[in-house]
């Protein structure tokens, strides 16, 4: 099962930290977003529709373009899922082919 939820966060607001506890998947849904992971070399600055797959135990700094941002954060099984539509990643469940587990 995964989790997905949606969030806003207004442009005026301080910037936000999390420390992801699962790997997740980090998706804009409008506006623009800065993000920067711990320990990376470079920042992110993703448009609506764009991802990134944050890692289990990383910390992740986000902010808020000049016109806010709405964002979710979806989160799985800790092993690497084929892609459905959208860059969410598929269901464990639905990737298995039958007599595999």
């Amino acid at each position: 099962m995964r989790e997905v939820r949606v969030f806003e966060l207004e442009h005026g607001e301080p910037v936000t930290a999390w420390r992801v506890a699962r790997p997740t998947i980090f998706k804009v849904i409008s506006g623009n977003v800065w993000l920067t992971v711990e320990g990376e070399h470079e920042d992110h600055w993703l448009a609506a529709g764009q991802s990134i797959e944050l890692a289990r135990g990383s910390v992740a700094w986000i902010s808020a373009g000049r016109a806010g941002a709405r964002f979710a954060l979806a989160s799985g099984s800790e092993r690497r899922l084929p892609r459905l539509l959208f860059g969410w990643p598929m269901p464990a469940w639905l990737a298995r082919r039958p007599g595999v587990v």
